[in-house]
């Protein structure tokens, strides 16, 4: 083969390598784009799940302090009222002993 052939085949390779190289370059390129679009996307979700998680579980302790809130005005209503289910029920006998009292001391000054 003579030279300039040769030569001619040689600049026809490496012009056929440098388009190579171009093309893998332009392909790295593209995936690195396309890698860091779905590293966006998947930040982007995983903050939404964090913040629809953060919400769902606020949601549940409000829920679980408005139960615990009325559990305890329930309970504090049933004191109360058996309490004054027992100062009624001492009312007749508070009645007659005051009364006694009273008649005693009608009795000691008389």
């Amino acid at each position: 083969m003579p030279r300039p052939q040769v030569l001619e085949r040689i600049k026809s390779a490496e012009e056929e390598a440098d388009e190579i190289v171009a093309q893998a370059e332009d392909d790295r390129d593209e995936r690195i784009a396309e890698a860091r679009k779905r590293a966006e996307e998947i930040r982007t979700e995983a903050e939404q799940e964090a913040r629809d998680i953060k919400e769902r579980r606020l949601e549940e302790a409000r829920a679980e302090i408005d139960e615990e809130c009325e559990r305890v005005l329930r309970e504090g209503e049933q004191e109360r009222e058996a309490l004054a289910e027992r100062a009624q029920s001492r009312v007749d006998e508070v009645t007659d002993y005051v009364v006694e009292l009273f008649q005693e001391d009608v009795h000691v000054q008389t």
